[in-house]
């Protein structure tokens, strides 16, 4: 992901943007950790009226924030109105500020609203550091729950039986008394086909038992729960509004669901989903305050700690730079491999009767991975732990059979500074399972993301790498031990040093297939520092992470996750993409010439029954004002929702008001020609006298730049001050599509 990460400060608020050319928010990365993710901070500007900077008028009128049954500050599935949001946010700290004069109270009020920002920073934190803590612990438990328990203490996993014991040897460390699988504890036998067979068995159910309850909890209680979220809470942070997505219940069943999705056994990870659980706490919390209760627009902070802690040793050698790009080779392919094929069977799953029964293939995936995981003791662990493995170096206390190396019995040097060694027979046994459960994780993987499940693609994507790379160290490693006389390692291992370090191979080729998903570049390069603390292999890590970005894009520039925007239609502006096509904003306009005309108000000649009706007979999100029908001259934009607002009000607390009432928005007061006739309603302090406007010769190139870079919801387009038409947020994403040969109503939502 290109771009650049900023920290701003502007009235006592502070906020991160991503990427230097785009002014409203964006998702700027998602590193994340077992115990902590990127945490959604909602800092900023938000609200439901223009400000007087924006109209050059006087105060707002306060009846504007009072509730009405129906009536939000935004529908579902519409786009809010970046400029609106930031003048609202100004004119809210410039009322703080001038009222923080007047007395004592008012100046703690503002300390208070001043504060209020690190109050909310701190209870995210420590509500997603729980939750990510209490995630963690449950799914080492119940994934271990899958092959035995622990007597000493139900809720204990293995490891932490086995810390308890005082009678664990160290050729046995993984072995205790205390921790019995399930055939010993049924049967008493630990050995032979009959414990292997039940074993297996009682693996396979338990997987099967919690997927069950995931895909259920989530089907019947938070159908938004299920997936990564990270494509909608993109395009969330983009403007666009998906009611409760970020909500409490969601919070709730997106935990539960989430220990027990990755428990399952599943090929997916917690990391992605981590995310959507601390935006929801961010929504939760900001939700109690009113200096963003009623704010839209979300700016992100950072959270981190280190997930897989490595230290090797041995110094990387130029020379193996070209199978660090390899790696970054095989992670593009990979990469642009996953997105086609998991696209293609997301588009089949929502297009065919898949889609109808998402528990059954749930079920159905879920058994299919546990049988043919169970076999392999690379497959059958956690995730988590198979790269924690993959990603260590192998030193002399080392019982992993990756480590079974034939050792010199006269060797006497330090236990960090092993010479490089023939491989034994468990390296080579190994291997040959390394391969399989590659092979595996691939296929698997491609069926699994997607499903009605919370289910994370950072811990696979590493995992398909991780077992790659340490695969191509091994081979590295052996050949310089075998032929380090070739000219390729004579200069740099001599013979009984420690040249090559496969663990290090392993953190390039997960860094490269991570790369290859969802084309990151420094931003990657970044989350695998703070993943495993290795700053000395930024080099090598960014050589295959470029690698992979450019050989990924050579089959589509789009990532898993703008791949996934695409097939859902979410109306996302992706600011990487260029638009170089030669149309204009009057071949994007609304309305088309087989289209009714532009649904308008005068400024002096509509009645209140008339604002009523179309209000009633049309959804759209405002109305441009103009002097009168046949002129067109444009005044101003008045949005839906305050009309609605201001009328009711008017009815209930204006005398006079009635359904014959004209509305005025000029700026003179209304004359009432005679006694009998019905008090006006004058609305000028909701008119927008700056809507956005271009003319209808600009080129399309600058309109789709501007609404990138200002978030707009809508821009007006005239000729000479004269209205000839409306462009939407939704009309420039048809236009896109189109322009791109693919179906403009592929776009959903406005």
């Amino acid at each position: 992901m290109s771009g650049e990460l900023q920290f701003h400060t502007s009235h006592g608020h502070y906020w991160a943007s991503y990427s230097v050319e785009n002014r409203r928010p964006d998702l700027a990365g998602f590193a994340v950790s077992s115990t902590s993710v990127y945490v959604c901070l909602l800092e900023g500007s938000t609200g439901a009226t223009p400000s007087e900077e924006m109209n050059g008028t006087g105060n707002l009128m306060d009846f504007l924030d009072e509730p009405f049954p129906d009536v939000g500050t935004y529908e579902d599935f519409h786009t809010i109105d970046w400029l609106r949001e930031k003048s609202r946010d100004t004119d809210r700290h410039r009322k703080i500020t001038t009222k923080s004069k007047e007395s004592y109270w008012e100046l703690i009020k503002s300390l208070l609203d001043a504060w209020s920002g690190w109050v909310v920073m701190l209870l995210i934190g420590m509500l997603t550091g729980t939750l990510a803590g209490v995630i963690d612990l449950a799914v080492d438990w119940m994934t271990d729950l899958k092959e035995g328990v622990c007597l000493s203490a139900l809720y204990y996993s293995r490891e932490q039986c086995c810390w308890t014991s005082n009678e664990t040897t160290f050729e046995d460390r993984d072995k205790c008394p205390q921790w019995q699988k399930w055939a010993e504890l049924m049967t008493g036998h630990s050995e032979g086909a009959g414990a292997y067979v039940l074993n297996y068995f009682l693996y396979v159910l338990w997987a099967l038992l919690f997927s069950f309850l995931a895909v259920s909890l989530v089907r019947v209680f938070a159908p938004y729960a299920c997936g990564s979220g990270i494509p909608e809470i993109k395009t969330i942070l983009s403007g666009f509004i998906i009611r409760g997505y970020l909500g409490k219940w969601t919070l709730l069943i997106k935990t539960v669901t989430l220990v027990l999705a990755v428990s399952s056994g599943l090929s997916l990870g917690k990391e992605g989903p981590l995310v959507h659980v601390a935006c929801c706490c961010g929504n939760l919390f900001c939700s109690l305050f009113s200096k963003y209760s009623k704010n839209e627009g979300k700016r992100r902070e950072v959270h981190r700690l280190v997930l897989f802690y490595v230290e090797y040793h041995t110094p990387w050698y130029m020379a193996e730079l070209v199978p660090f790009i390899l790696l970054g080779v095989f992670g593009g392919l990979w990469g642009a491999l996953f997105i086609r094929g998991n696209i293609a069977w997301c588009r089949r799953r929502k297009t065919t009767l898949l889609g109808k029964y998402p528990v059954l293939e749930v079920i159905v995936i879920t058994g299919i991975t546990a049988v043919l995981a169970f076999p392999n003791p690379y497959t059958r662990r956690s995730t988590s732990e198979l790269i924690s493995e993959l990603f260590n170096d192998c030193g002399a206390l080392e019982s992993s059979q990756l480590c079974d190396y034939v050792n010199n019995p006269n060797m006497s040097r330090p236990v960090d500074d092993i010479p490089d060694r023939p491989a034994g027979p468990g390296v080579y046994s190994a291997l040959w399972q390394l391969a399989l459960a590659l092979i595996f994780k691939i296929v698997i993987t491609i069926f699994t993301f997607g499903m009605k499940i919370p289910s994370g693609l950072f811990i696979p994507s590493m995992a398909v790498g991780a077992i790659a790379g340490r695969i191509v160290g091994i081979a590295v490693e052996q050949m310089a031990y075998h032929h380090h006389d070739w000219i390729i390692f004579k200069n740099w291992c001599r013979p009984g040093a420690d040249c090559v370090t496969p663990g290090l191979y392993a953190m390039v080729g997960a860094a490269a297939c991570l790369g290859g998903v969802t084309r990151m570049t420094v931003s990657l390069v970044v989350i695998m520092f703070e993943l495993t603390g290795g700053l000395e292999y930024i080099v090598p890590l960014m050589a295959a992470a470029v690698t992979s970005k450019w050989v990924a894009d050579a089959f589509g520039k789009e990532g898993i996750y703008e791949s996934h925007i695409q097939l859902n239609g979410y109306p996302y502006l992706d600011v990487r993409d260029e638009f170089t096509h030669r149309t204009l904003a009057t071949d994007v306009m609304r309305p088309r010439r087989s289209e009714p005309p532009l649904a308008v108000l005068t400024q002096d000649s509509t009645t209140v029954e008339d604002v009523e009706t179309l209000i009633k007979d049309t959804d759209y999100n405002g109305f441009p004002v103009v002097v009168s029908r046949e002129s067109e001259r444009l005044i101003g934009f008045v949005q839906r929702r305050e009309l609605t607002v201001a009328i009711k009000t008017a009815r209930q607390k204006q005398d006079g008001v009635v359904s014959s009432s004209v509305v005025y928005f000029t700026e003179d007061n209304p004359q009432v020609a005679e006694a009998c006739d019905p008090q006006p309603l004058k609305l000028r302090r909701i008119l927008n006298l700056s809507p956005f406007t271009v003319t209808d010769h600009t080129p399309m190139e600058t309109v789709v730049d501007i609404f990138r870079k200002l978030g707009l919801r809508q821009c007006l387009v005239t000729r000479s001050g004269r209205l000839l038409g409306i462009i939407t947020k939704k009309d420039v994403l048809r236009h896109m599509a189109q322009m791109m040969n693919q179906d403009p109503e592929s776009i959903m939502f406005n």
